[in-house]
C-alpha cells in the first residue's frame, strides 16, 4: 500500500527528521520543492531549461512549473511507498492545484499531518541548538550540551556550529511568516476532513510512533 502525505509544521518542528525516517522506514519519496528545482535546473530537460530561465532572471518559479515537476516525479514509473510533499503546497491555490493533479493521475492525498508545537517551547529548543558540521549530530545547551572538550561525541570533529538564523528574533519572524502563510491551509484541510495532528514537541521516537499510527503499520518489509 502506498500513501501520499503532507507534513505541516513551523520551522524547527521536526518535519525533516520525520520525513527522513519515513523515507528510510517505509520507502517513501520526499518531494522537496527546493531539491526538485535544483535538480531540474541541472537536468538539461525542457522543464529544467524553463526553471533555469526563471531563476536566472531572479523571478519566482510559478505554481505551474512546480506542479509540472511534481507531475514528473509522480509519473516517473519508479516504485515508491508513497510521497511526502515538503514545502508544497504553501497557498490555497497550490493546494487546489495539487488536488487536481492527484485526481488527474488517479492518486489521492491520504494524510495531512500537522506537527503541533508550543511556540515558546519551540523557541527555547531551537535557540539552544548546535550541529556537528561533519556528521550532523545535534546538540542542545540544555538537553545535550556540547562536550566540554568541544569535540563531537559521535565522530570527534571539532567544528560544531549554530545556524545564523537560530536566534530568537529571527526564529519569531520565521514563525510569524509560517503562520500567516499556512493557517489558511490548516483550515482548508480541516474543512475537507483530512487534517490530523501529532505532538511535534514529543521525543523523536514518540512522534514517529504517532505518525506510524496515523499511516497504518506498514513497514518496508510489508
Amino acid at each position: 500500500m502506498t500513501v501520499n502525505i503532507i507534513l505541516l509544521g513551523p520551522p524547527g518542528a521536526g518535519k525533516g527528521t520525520q520525513a527522513k525516517r519515513l523515507v528510510e522506514g517505509r520507502g517513501m519519496v520526499q518531494l522537496s520543492t527546493g531539491d526538485m528545482l535544483r535538480e531540474a535546473r541541472s537536468s538539461g530537460t525542457e522543464m529544467g531549461r524553463r526553471v533555469a530561465d526563471v531563476m536566472d532572471r531572479g523571478e519566482l518559479v510559478t505554481d505551474e512549473i512546480v506542479i509540472g515537476l511534481i507531475r514528473e516525479k509522480l509519473t516517473s514509473g519508479k516504485e515508491a511507498g508513497g510521497y511526502i510533499f515538503d514545502g508544497f503546497p504553501r497557498t490555497l491555490a497550490q493546494a487546489d492545484a495539487l488536488a487536481a493533479l492527484l485526481d488527474e493521475l488517479g492518486q489521492s492525498l491520504d494524510h495531512v499531518i500537522e506537527m503541533r508545537v508550543d511556540d515558546e517551547v519551540l523557541v527555547a529548543r531551537i535557540t539552544g541548538r548546535a550541529t556537528c558540521a561533519n556528521c550532523g549530530a545535534v546538540y542542545h545547551d540544555v538537553t545535550r550540551p556540547i562536550p566540554a572538550d568541544g569535540a563531537c561525541a559521535e565522530c570527534g570533529a571539532t567544528e560544531i556550529t549554530r545556524r545564523a538564523d537560530d536566534n530568537e528574533d529571527a526564529l519569531r519572524t520565521r514563525l510569524l511568516a509560517y503562520y500567516k502563510q499556512t493557517s489558511p491551509l490548516i483550515g482548508y484541510y480541516h474543512a475537507k476532513g483530512q487534517l490530523e495532528s501529532v505532538n511535534g514537541l514529543a521525543a523523536i521516537e514518540e512522534v514517529s510512533a504517532e505518525i506510524a499510527g496515523l499511516l497504518g503499520q506498514q513497514t518496508q518489509d510489508a
